[in-house]
């Protein structure tokens, strides 16, 4: 039996606890995060919520693969983005695309754009609409007769694997599940692991340039890029596979990190690795900040390349049920498929003892031989909490709590006037607008020259005013982050909702290339207007 996904929410439907539930839980977030929740609160119906009349008529021609009912429409109206939960939870779907199309080849694709082009439709891919940035809305303005919400998951095959090199040749619309299901079989993995893991599709990561599982080294789905197919409007490209080139700019490049805006990615060769027979893994305890901010600097900087090396403040730590004595935590993990991990394991945790780190469980290595421990320590609740924490806020929403996150790098030298800047005025902001509210830091990935923070927070909201008082929150987190040289995302993509702050991070002259690099390829300009770019007028 298939699990249904919830049309407002984050996830599988079930997976939405129950009103008992949720008053318990309200009790825990006074107890934790300092102020009071609401009562809770039912979501609107998928029956009862606001649609307005399809614009567009069927094609004959693509009566195949497209769809105006109502439950498609709805479920391709919105990411997972806060503003996106707050909508659907009171049945606002007023922006909800005319058609749906789930393209089964390349082909039909091709004859999507061809048709949309001709009346023009505006044409948003979908994914595994997981966005959190306005990237899939349909939300739209110019002389467009439609929308239409381009979902590419009947794409989903890993249609060769080349195990000699270590690439396979994935359809884009597979998620991660299915496409490591496909690889397994060859005892094989990409081992790119976002938080929106379960839903999100690999067309999805490429369009976005989302972040993964490696906390260094591998940190973007751009590094395991080989070549790329997209169909534009104006023809089809593929990009040579090859493992490097110095022939001028990377063409892989211009539709990384495009949403869409260039051209449907329809398939990707990916490099693969076999999966890892050697682990290690410790957390390490402490009381300074600024010293556990300078010990995952160094460990960066030695090259030591662990796949994992988040630094989570006391709030995060405690939010999340690592801790709860008001240490920060820096979770390091190493693994390889060729050789044991001990030694760079060891060598990280001298530097963090250095800086008066401590490790009181020690560090835990598994090889091929081992059965892996089944312990619960603190890496092992992080993780938990990381793929549960969007169903979380799916109750929080319920309980009319603004619960939301953002996130950006830096270089180190600007990392602590930016973190000060970022929580200072956060602080002042929530105490504005909502009269309370907690704010947490984690490092999701760094680099020699800097780290990537992600910010989560939480403040109680006024019914029926959640989003201007979350625009305000969101406003100041942007601001302060840019004031400071930090860029506007490091790996959730622009979207429609950071547009603002990406036009004043990208440099003019790139702006105004980009813009004729759109026209070139999508002459019609249907290709998700308003993302990256201001729509033609």
């Amino acid at each position: 039996m298939t699990r249904r996904l919830s049309h407002w929410g984050w996830g599988y439907a079930d997976r939405f606890t129950d009103r008992e539930g949720r008053a318990q839980f309200a009790q825990m977030v006074e107890q934790m995060l300092g102020f009071a929740a609401l009562s809770p609160e039912e979501p609107v119906s998928l029956e009862a919520a606001t649609l307005a009349q399809s614009r567009l008529a069927i094609a004959p021609a693509l009566s195949a693969i497209l769809s105006d009912a109502r439950e498609e429409r709805i479920t391709h109206t919105y990411g997972k983005a806060y503003r996106d939960l707050v909508r659907g939870f009171y049945g606002d779907f007023g922006s909800a695309p005319d058609l749906v199309a789930r393209p089964r080849n390349e082909t039909e694709v091709v004859d999507l754009l061809d048709w949309a082009s001709a009346e023009r439709v505006a044409v948003i891919p979908f994914g595994g609409g997981t966005s959190v940035v306005g990237g899939v809305e349909p939300a739209v303005e110019g002389d467009f007769s439609g929308t239409l919400s381009l979902d590419m998951r009947a794409m989903g095959r890993v249609l060769e694997v080349d195990p000699i090199s270590r690439a396979a040749r994935i359809e884009a619309g597979a998620t991660g599940p299915e496409l490591e299901r496909q690889l397994e079989v060859y005892g094989l993995s990409l081992r790119h692991y976002p938080q929106s893991f379960e839903f999100s599709t690999l067309g999805g990561w490429l369009a976005t340039r989302a972040g993964g599982h490696f906390a260094t080294v591998y940190t973007h789905i751009d590094d395991f890029v080989e070549s790329m197919r997209i169909i534009t409007p104006s023809g089809l490209v593929q990009t040579p596979r090859l493992p490097a080139s110095g022939a001028g700019p990377s063409p892989d490049r211009l539709w990384l990190g495009s949403e869409g805006a260039l051209g449907i990615i329809t398939e990707a060769w990916m490099r693969i690795r076999p999966r890892p027979l050697f682990r290690a893994r410790a957390n390490v305890l402490f009381s300074d900040y600024a010293r556990a901010v300078e010990a995952t600097r160094r460990i960066a900087q030695a090259y030591l390349h662990p796949s994992n090396c988040r630094l989570l403040d006391k709030r995060e730590a405690m939010l999340n049920a690592v801790v709860f004595d008001g240490s920060h935590v820096l979770l390091l993990g190493f693994e390889s498929a060729e050789y044991p991990q001990d030694q760079s394991m060891t060598h990280a945790l001298e530097l963090c003892l250095e800086l008066g780190g401590r490790c009181p469980d020690g560090a835990i290595f598994e090889d091929h031989s081992s059965t892996p421990t089944a312990t619960r320590d603190a890496g092992s609740r992080w993780r938990q909490a990381f793929f549960d924490a969007p169903y979380l806020q799916n109750n929080m929403v319920s309980l009319g709590v603004i619960a939301d996150t953002f996130e950006t790098a830096c270089t180190w030298d600007r990392f602590e006037a930016m973190h000060a800047h970022i929580i200072g005025s956060l602080k002042e902001a929530m105490k504005r607008v909502c009269k309370a509210g907690m704010i947490t830091c984690r490092f999701t990935h760094v680099y020699p020259d800097g780290p990537a923070p992600y910010y989560t927070f939480v403040a109680p909201a006024v019914r029926g005013s959640e989003l201007s008082q979350w625009a305000e929150l969101k406003a100041a987190a942007c601001e302060a982050l840019q004031a400071e040289g930090g860029t506007i995302t490091h790996h959730h993509a622009v979207g429609r909702l950071h547009r603002p702050w990406y036009e004043n991070e990208r440099p003019e002259l790139f702006a105004s290339a980009l813009g004729a690099v759109k026209r070139e390829l999508d002459p019609a300009g249907i290709l998700n207007p308003g993302v990256l770019l201001a729509e033609r007028r």
